[in-house]
């Protein structure tokens, strides 16, 4: 059961590379899908910095508890002041939930290129999605993608950005009711604030010192998040418990007034 108390920094980033193109029955080797190709292929393979803030510390110190063996070893690890860089990325190999609570992440979502099916590509683009730690900056982020790439044909232009927002401060009017409630309909289940991988609306209030805290009672698969595609959905049984989750938590809260 998750109480989200900060977010990750969403950026978006333009790639592209140009070219003087040509008829396709004459090849040459500067194509401008195979250069941006071959950048983005480097940037698949490179893996940003292992940090963890209070957030994601107690969320893993939570996390531990519920796995065992290898896994359980190498969250242990991590969590230590110098953390050991192997098991790290043993556990943000094993989901892809956990590597995004502990690093900066890139990748590649869009590309376009070319205009013609017998014509060489004039230019070759995509689109990169970022989603930076909270102490993390759109500027240090560009210029890790630039050395990464390794091409200066390959311009790097930064599309969106958002802005960083404080982290809400865990009070005990949310956090007891999440942790009776839970405790009433899922025994054993740990309660721990996170820090959102995606984008949310709360950062809007946070910048303006409302806290802000999400609760939605609803389990899903955390390796199986189909937010935003064409299949995006939610198992019934945890629709309608995160239903009722919210019923007992908001009158609760409203208790308290």
């Amino acid at each position: 059961m998750a109480i989200q108390t900060s977010e990750k920094i969403y950026v978006s980033y333009r790639l592209e590379v140009k070219n003087n193109g040509g008829h396709s029955s004459l090849p040459v080797k500067d194509n401008a899908i195979y250069r941006l190709s071959s950048g983005l292929i480097r940037l698949a393979g490179y893996d940003f910095l292992v940090r963890l803030n209070e957030t994601t510390h107690n969320y893993f110190e939570k996390i531990a508890g519920g796995e065992s063996g290898q896994l359980k070893s190498d969250i242990l690890a991590l969590l230590k002041n110098l953390p050991d860089t192997a098991a790290a990325r043993r556990v943000g190999a094993s989901s892809a939930y956990y590597n995004a609570m502990m690093c900066t992440t890139c990748v590649a979502t869009m590309m376009s290129a070319g205009h013609a099916e017998n014509a060489l590509p004039q230019t070759a683009q995509a689109t990169i999605n970022c989603r930076l730690l909270p102490d993390d900056n759109p500027e240090n982020v560009t210029s890790v993608l630039k050395t990464v790439l390794a091409d200066n044909q390959i311009s790097v232009t930064r599309i969106y950005s958002s802005f960083t927002t404080p982290v809400s401060p865990l009070r005990y009017d949310v956090t007891g009711p999440v942790d009776k409630i839970s405790s009433a309909m899922w025994p054993g289940v740990n309660v721990s604030p996170i820090m959102s991988t995606g984008a949310k609306d709360g950062k809007f209030l946070r910048r303006q010192g409302i806290p802000v805290y999400g609760v939605s009672g609803m389990f899903g698969d955390m390796d199986d998040v189909r937010a935003h595609g064409k299949d995006e959905r939610i198992g019934v049984k945890e629709f309608y418990d995160g239903v009722e989750f919210m019923y007992r938590f908001i009158k609760a809260l409203s208790s308290e007034i």
